[in-house]
């Protein structure tokens, strides 16, 4: 397979883009989704749960990226739970399979242009914090940036939001509070705290992993963090879910692999499904 980046230094092309995605999903579905969501590894049962879905490949939309990890089966769902439509990513693009953030995030803008005001990003993580454990749900506070190549680099797109944009609270405020709300009515344990970004495709080195926890890292992961940037700068409300699958190395002496990952990603499903279900029902 060839990876394909988005010309990102050419305003039209990158419009036209989104334009000829955007035209094509409208052309398999009639339904006009509020919501969209980013599964990540090993989560994505969840849209498996959509009521009266239609389902898009991927490599069908135009001018989508193509996922190359197990776990990120590349389908597009737009259905219903709880009485709302959302459109459902069951898995998602890389830096590290060779994409640039600002292909990474094409979807976002795509969502952004279907009229979508929300977005609930997930994803499977390392646990920095030594009171996380395996299995536990993190609701993101906020994020480090720092290895992560700014995906609003290149020409600014002007019909979604102005090139400088204000990151104090990427995420929504208001949606921190109902998911920490929701879990607790559900009798989920919650985790809150910071992820840090990590360009992958290795795991991290002990000494890396002492650095995150100095800056302030609760978990550490590949993705998520371009998309919030994204939808940041399209004006969307995001609210992030992390599932720690595995304790980083300082905790291990075994090392990590993508299958414990994934693995522990489609043993904490239910629980995971319950919360989103719940949340999506009162966003």
């Amino acid at each position: 397979m060839v990876i394909k980046n988005l010309d990102y230094t050419n305003k039209a092309v990158m419009e036209n883009a989104i334009n000829e995605a955007v035209e094509y999903i409208r052309t398999k579905t009639d339904k006009r989704p509020s919501i969209a969501l980013v599964l990540g590894s090993g989560l994505g049962k969840f849209a498996e749960y959509l009521e009266n879905a239609d389902i898009i490949p991927f490599d069908t939309i135009p001018n989508f990226p193509q996922s190359t990890v197990e776990g990120h089966s590349g389908k597009l769902f737009i259905g219903e739970i709880k009485g709302h439509c959302i459109a459902v990513m069951q898995g998602r693009v890389h830096y590290y399979e060779g994409y640039d953030t600002q292909t990474i995030t094409f979807p976002v803008r795509v969502f952004s242009t279907l009229g979508i005001k929300s977005i609930i990003l997930t994803n499977a993580c390392g646990g920095v914090n030594k009171h996380f454990a395996p299995g536990d749900l993190m609701i993101i506070e906020d994020h480090l940036s720092h290895f992560c190549p700014s995906p609003l680099r290149g020409v600014n797109l002007d019909i979604f939001g102005d090139r400088f944009i204000d990151m104090s609270s990427a995420y929504t405020p208001e949606y921190i509070a109902l998911a920490e709300k929701t879990a607790k009515n559900l009798n989920i344990k919650i985790q809150k705290g910071v992820y840090g970004y990590w360009q992958g495709p290795t795991y991290e080195t002990a000494a890396e992993i002492r650095a995150y926890m100095a800056l302030g890292a609760d978990v550490v992961g590949m993705s998520t963090v371009a998309e919030a940037i994204v939808a940041r700068h399209c004006g969307m409300k995001i609210l992030g879910i992390s599932c720690i699958t595995n304790m980083t190395c300082i905790y291990s002496k075994g090392g990590t692999n993508h299958e414990e990952v994934v693995e522990m990603g489609r043993l904490t499903a239910d629980k995971f499904i319950n919360l989103l279900a719940n949340i999506v029902e009162q966003l």
